[in-house]
């Protein structure tokens, strides 16, 4: 772990919320936000896979690409000092998708790599959890717990072709960065504005 990470405070507890977020106006598909945990760690590789976009009309990307060095960095090791993550399940504790935020140094960038004092974010559903506003809480709940251990600005790379990501993370004040290749490198500042 990069020495500039030692200093970073401890994981915020994620209090268990139902009611709006818990329903996000679905009443026929309740699930709850949870703090991500050490068991959840083979759910979190399946979430790595499943937030790689291939794009409309091209050829999925197949699993061996976990195996790779530079997809590896975002799961491998977790819970380190400073990892972050929130998880969706469902009432009988089925995981539904998570969001995490992992910070990089300089000399181990992510693809949405901004400093060494930036998280970089991911996220993933399940392909039969989308469009129920399980994104939303997610991303909501996360943001909430890092600005609660004083994150400043957190970053993500996301494929510009990605239209349903590209409209959530626009939302949350996300604005794009730079450009890596074909994605699209966004942050969003997580002070409180004046």
């Amino acid at each position: 772990m990069p020495n500039e990470m030692e200093n970073k405070k401890e994981p915020a507890a994620v209090p268990d919320r139902r009611a709006a977020d818990g329903t996000a106006g679905h009443a026929e598909s309740p699930y709850r936000i949870r703090p991500a945990e050490e068991r959840d760690l083979p759910f979190l590789w399946e979430m790595l896979f499943e937030s790689l976009y291939a794009g409309k009309g091209k050829e999925p990307f197949d699993r061996s690409i976990l195996e790779e060095p530079s997809m590896r960095k975002y799961v491998e090791g977790w819970g380190r000092q400073g990892d972050f993550g929130v998880i969706a399940e469902a009432p009988d504790g089925t995981p539904l998708g998570s969001a995490t935020a992992r910070f990089f140094g300089a000399d181990d960038r992510g693809y949405g790599y901004v400093a060494p004092d930036v998280p970089e974010l991911g996220m993933a559903l399940l392909p039969g959890s989308r469009g129920r506003g399980i994104g939303t809480s997610l991303i909501r709940h996360l943001l909430d717990g890092l600005r609660e251990q004083g994150v400043k600005r957190v970053s993500l790379s996301v494929d510009p072709g990605n239209e349903p990501a590209m409209k959530l993370y626009l939302r949350f004040g996300f604005q794009e960065a730079g450009r890596e290749g074909t994605s699209i490198t966004m942050v969003a500042d997580l002070e409180p504005t004046k």
